[in-house]
């Protein structure tokens, strides 16, 4: 242990004006929520499209000769029990 006095930096009035926030300013923390949350939303998103459109390659690729032919001898009919 030293005899010396330690130097203590004068603490800024407003700890917004060097830029550091020191839990006294809400705004920050829920721009950080909601930045943390578009990002994930975001990444959900892009997840189901890339996910779907490797299903739609998968089923593709995975074809066979009677999808070709699926409904071709059906005919059209009404609905039954629909709009009486």
């Amino acid at each position: 242990m030293s005899t010396e006095p330690e130097s203590v930096a004068a603490a800024p009035e407003n700890a917004n004006e060097c830029g550091e926030c020191t839990g006294e300013c809400p705004e920050s923390h829920v721009l950080r929520v909601l930045g943390w949350l578009s990002v994930g939303v975001a990444v959900a998103v892009v997840g189901v499209f890339v996910g779907r459109e490797l299903r739609n390659r998968y089923k593709f690729n995975r074809r066979t000769p009677y999808d070709f032919y699926a409904h071709a001898g059906e005919q059209q009919t009404g609905e039954f029990g629909m709009g009486v």
